[in-house]
């Protein structure tokens, strides 16, 4: 390992570089000690992902509106040099949270990393919740995205983690989501408890996160830019915190801080979102800091800082011994007498684990922005704040500027472990399986710069455009074209196995499952998604061995499809273990519910499955925003229910209900035509199971048709069915293993 560069986290500039800089800047105040609070002050951290610096109000933009913010901005020291050391939502909050670097805390990507909450409880991995839970503070927080979920090491240390976000393996990882209202309301009775006490409230909102879709009335004042729209509906969520923080009587004397884990690229220098490439627009963030009592209102600050600075700050209002392993410092702290401008360090290994590209990594200051890769690159940020002109295109002018940069990243630890984030016994079976060994992590020569594949990106794009209108033929095509070009892009394998999976063709979806598995090193989200399908292809014990990949990562869903494999197995006993242990983080997902709702039917509990199933249908009834994936199944189940306790009308309406939300639910079609077979109405039999076949077109529809028919005695029905399908579908293996 390379020495470190001190302090850490920044690299001091030469002193005529800050002077330098003097000339370009206009006078402001600046931090000069950190003033000393009551014992026991209130602390609030607000997170807004995905939020750029440039796209407020406060920096001067015009495009939105944010009155909250911008009331909160003039109670607060605003710090416009702000940086992100990633544009990852996971390694950011990790890196907020412990005031260490990504390379110091261990947590490079959004998957397959994780903090180690062993060291964090030993205190050897320093944690602000953990800090302040140890001094007395009750710790509360609550967040907006599936990435942060508690179990990746982020609940340490909390007394409340609010992370009740379904998952749902038919969208990637950054599509699961709640609105910032909802978190809000759910950690509403937690914050009013704890409102008399010393107390710490982590808030993370996902908005202005993609899919940019803001609500009303903000999608209609902002049309032209739901990336505003979002900005607008997160301002108004932290003005409904603000209130109710003013409400209890805790917002004067609270310490409020306000930033984002990192921007948005929004099409400049050719990226979309974030995660890729570091130039400002990505790693410049909002940094409010509100202190008791009005104290400092209104000051900003131009120094260089970063996310890093947050937690040594928190703990040295409080008067908290800071632990000495700290690469940040106070935001507050009086630089030494003389001593140069600190210079923030950024990385990304996004572009390296995803698409097998270079990572990339950064220094900047106020003047100079250097980016190290294989194509490396300087701006000029007072010339050229748009940083179009690489001054490193040509004959370098700048060449001490450039030499001492590259000599400062030298000093940074970019060592990459490979993920994994898992126990040693699932290493071991993912070693089994192959997966482990061909990470994305690992490289045996160089890898392009990632600006030069954008295209690449772009092409990505346009398949999952095609795939979220339900174009999956062209989205499967679009995928292909990336691969051709990237055969290492995880992720290209990973949406391709969807758009496969949606076409009726599950065997070539589970080729591609293996080999984002092979290259991901066996990730336990791409392990979810081929679970799944294993399991609905009826490969019980393909789906048990790679549900088991997943748990350690995300064990409610790994724990729920072991329940159904058990119960595919009539091993009742077990299928409620599994069942009841999806349910053990006593959150408010529906998942775990409807998933002991069948297994209680399968052991003939009605009445509790029955309960269940109103619970879960409760739980859904309180969600801000109504997504019926959430809730796929539950009328099939309770149909189940109220048909076998002889409550066929009540059956009809559910069996109905699940059809009209999933037309693509085979089963509920099945159920429907078997209800109708044994309440004397066979006439309905077969319109039934003819719309089965017209809104599902392809083998799966008419093995299920089939079977159904079997089973209600009418034989030449189904052999006429059978011979019609298998013209239709020559090719097809389950139409064959019909017989």
């Amino acid at each position: 390992m390379s020495p470190r560069v001190e302090p850490r986290g920044f690299v001091p500039a030469p002193r005529w570089g800050a002077c330098l800089v003097v000339l370009f800047l206009a006078a402001c105040s600046s931090p000069s000690s950190t003033p000393s609070v009551p014992a026991g002050t209130p602390v609030v951290l607000i997170s807004i992902d995905t939020l750029r610096a440039d796209h407020l109000p406060a920096f001067g933009y015009k495009g939105v509106e944010t009155p909250h913010l911008d009331e909160l901005r003039r109670d607060s020291i605003l710090f416009t040099h702000a940086y992100t050391p990633t544009p990852l939502t996971l390694p950011a909050h990790s890196s907020l949270l412990t005031g260490l670097l990504p390379g110091e805390h261990g947590v490079r990507d959004n998957v397959g990393y994780a903090l180690d909450a062993a060291k964090i409880r030993s205190g050897e991995l320093p944690f602000l919740p953990a800090i302040l839970q140890k001094k007395g503070y009750a710790t509360g927080g609550a967040v907006s995205a599936y990435v942060l979920l508690g179990k990746s090491g982020l609940e340490t240390g909390f007394d409340l983690y609010e992370d009740s976000i379904e998952l749902q393996t038919n969208r990637g990882l950054g599509g699961l989501q709640r609105p910032g209202g909802e978190t809000l309301r759910l950690a509403g009775d937690w914050l009013r408890g704890a409102a008399e006490k010393p107390f710490f409230f982590f808030f993370h909102l996902y908005e202005p996160h993609t899919p940019y879709a803001p609500p009303e009335p903000f999608k209609s004042r902002w049309p032209a830019s739901p990336y505003d729209g979002e900005i607008a509906a997160a301002d108004a969520i932290v003005g409904d915190l603000l209130a109710e923080l003013k409400r209890l009587g805790v917002y004067e004397k609270a310490i409020i801080v306000l930033l984002s884990d990192h921007g948005e690229g929004l099409g400049e220098h050719g990226e979309e979102e974030h995660g890729v490439l570091l130039y400002r627009e990505a790693i410049h963030v909002p940094l409010f800091l509100k202190l008791p009592d009005g104290h400092r209102a209104g000051e900003t600050a131009e120094a260089p800082v970063g996310l890093i600075d947050v937690a040594p700050t928190i703990l040295s209002l409080l008067d908290l011994p800071l632990p000495k392993s700290l690469s940040g410092r106070s935001l507050l702290a009086a630089p030494p007498a003389g001593a140069p401008e600190r210079r923030a360090y950024s990385e990304t290994f996004y572009p390296r684990l995803h698409f097998g590209w270079s990572e990339l990594s950064s220094l900047i200051d106020r003047r100079w922005h250097y980016i190290e890769g294989p194509d490396p690159e300087l701006y000029d940020l007072v010339a050229d704040p748009g940083e179009r002109r690489n001054l490193l295109r040509g004959e370098v002018q700048e060449r001490r500027v450039l030499a001492e940069r590259k000599r400062e990243l030298a000093g940074y630890d970019r060592t990459l472990r490979p993920p994994q984030a898992v126990d040693e016994e699932t290493r071991q079976a993912m070693i089994a399986l192959g997966y482990v060994g061909a990470s994305g992590g690992e490289s045996d020569g160089p890898l392009p710069d990632p600006k030069s594949r954008l295209g690449s990106l772009a092409d990505l794009k346009v398949g999952f455009r095609h795939s979220s209108r339900g174009e999956n033929e062209e989205a499967a095509a679009a995928f292909r074209r990336v691969l051709a070009a990237n055969p290492q892009m995880v992720d290209a394998w990973e949406f391709l196995a969807r758009s496969l999976q949606k076409m009726g063709r599950p065997d070539e979806a589970l080729d591609a499952y293996r080999e984002a598995l092979r290259i991901s090193g066996g990730s336990p989200h791409i392990a979810m998604s081929a679970a799944s399908l294993w399991f609905e292809q009826g490969d019980l014990d393909e789906a048990a061995t790679h549900a088991k990949l997943a748990e350690a990562a995300h064990p409610s869903f790994a724990h729920g499809l072991l329940a159904r494999i058990a119960l595919a197995r009539k091993d009742y006993a077990a299928a409620e273990r599994e069942a009841r242990e999806a349910m053990k983080d006593e959150s408010a997902r529906i998942g775990p519910l409807v998933t002991l709702a069948e297994v209680l039917h399968a052991r003939k509990d009605y009445t509790a499955a029955l309960d269940l199933t109103r619970q879960a249908a409760e739980a859904y009834a309180k969600r801000e925003t109504k997504d019926p994936e959430l809730i796929r199944g539950l009328g099939l189940i309770r149909g189940q229910i109220l048909a076998d306790t002889g409550d066929a009308k009540g059956a009809e309406t559910a069996f109905r209900g699940e059809i009209g939300l999933f037309p693509d639910s085979l089963r509920a079609y099945s159920s429907l035509a078997l209800l109708y077979a044994l309440s004397g109405r066979a006439a309905e039999v077969g319109p039934t199971l003819r719309r089965l076949v017209e809104a599902n077109p392809g083998p799966a529809a008419y093995v299920e048709a089939v079977k159904t028919l079997r089973a209600v005695g009418d034989r030449n029905a189904a052999a006429g069915l059978l011979r019609h399908a298998r013209a239709q579908y020559p090719q097809s293996r389950e139409l064959r293993e019909l017989g």
